[in-house]
């Protein structure tokens, strides 16, 4: 089942914010992260905030139900109108995630999609993306989808052999989510992404090369290929613990990640996070960029987290209790906090440093500064960006990119 909400203080039940969140807000983007909670069935790997049919048998009534969920999530963006109150900024990206958010019908895609051009305006030059199941999308539910506002969508492909698949309990069979890529861009997408899993017990290298060559030749603009972490309360920690599959180690994770760079970079993709490429500056995912970076979003759905200013605040995740907190006209958040500028300065380094262009010398003190020296010297850094101010990760780096920000942070 899903992990636990953080701690942290009472939410405001109007949502209202401190007036620091919002001073200089005119300076940052502004995103959208709409989360959809349903998903057909669970995958044995996956622990987040998402629930089946079953699961919300019983546990939500009518108010949990996904047949009205479009209505409620366009409740809390009117509620984010309020809590802003007279901020000016258009909406500069919406990412609506899962779940499986193209289990709802196209058609509430686009009009939640409605209600936050109709409350804040969409930037001329917005994205707009969804994530979306291979076997739950069909041409014509993409071209409704483009011809209401989208203009990126990211299919989940995991693996393009039918036994890795198998393992992580995906639905979809091999050959669909390259389909869906020309679907798409017959729909007049102008962005795809692919999403990889690399390191699935079982998988060896040579299936990992089959599914970057199969991704690649399906004809994406952005690939994002993610390490397996094996969460606990999984159906596939359980088989793990069982012994019915082996638990693959960090030193295969490395060779994958390798894999995966010599394979991307070699057929025109870049990485601009550690595990994101794309292959021009305009295919890279703005909406992610806006998460590493510390800008402003409001996370609306079940659970869903959001940050302004400062200020990070995390929903109720059960979807019963999300719509009858909107119902009630009250916040659904469940917790908030006031980050320091010291938290502010750690999570710039934590994140900042995963990207291409690394993170500024000076966010870090005098431990930081020396761990940044050593780690030069190591070839974990990069010489270039290191002179003109910036801690930046070599390919080595990317590799011990955790063990090299905990240094940093110091």
């Amino acid at each position: 089942m899903p992990s636990a909400l953080p701690d942290g203080e009472p939410v405001p039940a109007d949502g209202a914010l401190p007036a620091s969140a919002l001073a200089g807000a005119a300076d940052r983007p502004l995103g959208f992260y709409l989360h959809v909670p349903y998903c057909a069935t669970r995958c044995g790997y996956c622990d987040f905030n998402t629930y089946t049919a079953t699961e919300l048998r019983g546990t939500g009534g009518v108010l949990a139900s996904r047949d009205n969920y479009a209505e409620t999530l366009v409740d809390e963006i009117r509620l984010a109108r309020k809590a802003l109150g007279d901020d000016p900024r258009p909406v500069r990206t919406v990412f609506v995630g899962g779940g499986t958010p193209t289990l709802l019908a196209a058609g509430d895609l686009v009009r939640m999609l409605g209600a936050i051009r109709e409350e804040f305006g969409l930037a001329p030059d917005a994205e707009v993306t969804t994530e979306a199941n291979p076997e739950s999308v069909d041409p014509a539910y993409l071209a409704e989808l483009r011809a209401g506002g989208f203009n990126r969508i990211s299919f989940g492909m995991q693996s393009a052999r039918q036994h890795v698949l198998k393992v992580l309990d995906r639905t979809h069979t091999p050959g669909r989510p390259e389909a869906c890529v020309a679907e798409a861009r017959a729909a007049g997408f102008d962005h795809v992404n692919l999403d990889l899993i690399y390191g699935t017990p079982g998988e060896s290298d040579d299936d990992w090369r089959a599914s970057l060559d199969a991704a690649i030749g399906a004809g994406p603009d952005h690939v994002s290929a993610y390490a397996l972490i094996v969460e606990e309360g999984t159906q596939l920690a359980r088989r793990i613990r069982r012994g019915e599959v082996p638990m693959t180690d960090d030193d295969v994770h490395a060779d994958r990640y390798l894999i995966a760079e010599e394979t991307l970079s070699g057929a025109g993709f870049s990485w601009y996070e550690v595990s994101n490429w794309a292959t021009s500056d305009a295919g890279r995912c703005l909406h992610n960029e806006l998460y590493w970076r510390g800008a402003d979003w409001w996370g609306a759905g079940p659970g869903a987290h959001s940050h302004v200013g400062g200020v990070r605040w995390w929903n109720v995740k059960h979807p019963g209790a999300y719509a009858s907190a909107l119902a009630e006209g009250r916040s659904p958040g469940a917790g908030r906090e006031v980050l320091s500028s010291e938290d502010r300065r750690v999570e710039r380094i934590l994140l900042e440093l995963r990207l291409l262009d690394g993170v500024p010398l000076d966010l870090l003190r005098e431990e930081g500064l020396a761990a940044a020296r050593r780690a030069l010297s190591e070839g974990l850094l990069r010489p270039e960006p290191f002179e003109k101010g910036h801690a930046a990760l070599t390919l080595r780096g990317r590799l011990l990119a955790d063990a090299v920000v905990r240094d940093l942070v110091d």
